[in-house]
């Protein structure tokens, strides 16, 4: 099993899902939406890099693919941003979000699910994800979907955890949620700038993007809900003290 294509993305997934269980459990001890959607998202996102562990370690089947496609491709991006959006946006406004993204998930589970795929591309030697995003799927309304769900979801992750740690540190209060959402925004993107440097061609700079985005998001949210000095984490949530 190649290293790259095998055990990164597989030490992703089980990054995703230890902090998918620790935010779900925080969600059923404190409630709030925001931890829901960020648990359902990064169990989207263990499920895309177990897919890409997968391949790495066996091959694509049609299965595999169409998960890795519908949850690490399409979702995950857009329900971590769900999440924010409920943290920074007025409840009726995110209800009514929420409802166009649910609407937009189980749209796009249909089209993924009943696409035609290229078979050959499935088992291209070295899968960089762009290529196979854009081209296995052959479908145009399937591709059509990704960006409309990865811009609302990078918008709503990181511009909202930019914005938050910029009004903790201009009021100079919780330095611990600046700093965590930082870590927070910082990983968010990390995944997209492995996915432009693997389309020039250097190996397994998605894997590590993944990676190293899946850590930074979760050492940010541990760091936003410990306050500095103290090992007990506030009632209050990660981005803005709700």
């Amino acid at each position: 099993m190649n290293i790259m294509n095998t055990w990164l993305p597989l030490t992703s997934g089980i990054v995703s899902f230890i902090f998918a269980f620790l935010v779900l459990k925080r969600y059923l001890a404190r409630k709030g939406p925001h931890l829901l959607l960020w648990g359902i998202g990064m169990i989207f996102d263990g499920t895309g890099s177990f897919s890409e562990a997968h391949y790495g370690g066996f091959g694509w089947n049609s299965l595999v693919f169409r998960l890795w496609y519908l949850c690490g491709a399409i979702l995950v991006a857009a329900w971590l941003g769900q999440g924010t959006v409920y943290l920074l946006a007025k409840r009726k406004w995110a209800n009514r979000l929420m409802i166009l993204l649910v609407l937009g998930s189980l749209y796009g589970l249909f089209r993924v699910f009943s696409a035609q795929l290229d078979p050959s591309l499935m088992t291209a030697g070295a899968h960089t994800g762009s290529e196979l995003s854009g081209h296995a799927i052959v479908t145009p309304g399937v591709r059509i979907l990704t960006p409309f769900f990865n811009l609302y979801g990078t918008v709503t992750l990181v511009g909202g955890a930019a914005w938050s740690a910029w009004i903790f540190w201009r009021k100079r209060v919780l330095l611990h949620r600046t700093i965590g959402n930082i870590l927070i925004a910082v990983g968010a993107m990390a995944p997209a700038f492995g996915g432009a440097f693997s389309r020039f061609g250097l190996s397994g700079a998605l894997y590590i993007g993944e990676l190293l985005g899946a850590i930074l998001i979760f050492a940010g949210f541990i760091r936003a809900t410990t306050p500095m000095g103290s090992a007990t984490p506030p009632a209050e949530s990660p981005a803005t003290g709700k």
